[in-house]
């Protein structure tokens, strides 16, 4: 079976938002800050044992992906995500660039996750978005290149875990977590 996080669209615009204040407000290319939050989800998967925005994840031409981010930026997605993702951030397509519109604050990350953010900043926020793409080429053995054969693969949960370093013991026990934080999710929307 495969672990699965829920996507959180408050949390993602929270942390792409910090980013964004992160490089003083001024636009960015969103392959950056794509792979910007990869990393970020990565180094929380490793320290946490969990993302910071529970996004699914893909691999594409230009590295890791995270799958529900990219379809906000590109204006597409579940209708409330997509108003959650637009009331903070704009995508200027003919660009390939988002700009923060207003702070969405920092209300549903933790310091843990504020502190692998400004890690990852103050690492990579500095390189050319290119460059960013092919550091995680090279440091991220769970990137597969899907071409020529596809567009996107798919990137488990489970491969991530293992080349941040979790043995299977571990991976099944926050498999275990995942099903019983979803279960307690259902029983509570009931």
């Amino acid at each position: 079976m495969s672990i699965y996080f829920k996507f959180n669209p408050e949390k993602a615009v929270e942390a792409a938002a910090e980013f964004l204040k992160l490089r003083g407000k001024r636009p960015m290319k969103y392959l950056g800050l794509i792979k910007q939050l990869y990393t970020a989800d990565r180094i929380a998967f490793e320290r946490l044992d969990q993302p910071i925005t529970g996004d699914s994840y893909v691999s594409m031409k230009y590295g890791p992906v995270l799958s529900n981010v990219y379809d906000l930026i590109k204006g597409l997605g579940d209708e409330s995500d997509r108003d959650i993702w637009s009331k903070y951030i704009k995508t200027l397509h003919d660009d390939y660039k988002v700009f923060l519109k207003g702070d969405p604050g920092i209300n549903n990350l933790c310091r843990a996750e504020l502190k692998i953010i400004h890690e990852v900043y103050e690492k990579v926020g500095h390189l050319d978005d290119f460059e960013l793409a092919e550091k995680t080429h090279k440091e991220f053995p769970e990137w597969q290149n899907p071409l020529p054969n596809a567009k996107v693969l798919p990137i488990h949960v489970e491969e991530i875990l293992k080349n941040v370093g979790k043995s299977d013991e571990e991976i099944e026990e926050i498999q275990k977590k995942v099903e019983k934080e979803d279960y307690l999710d259902y029983l509570l929307n009931v």
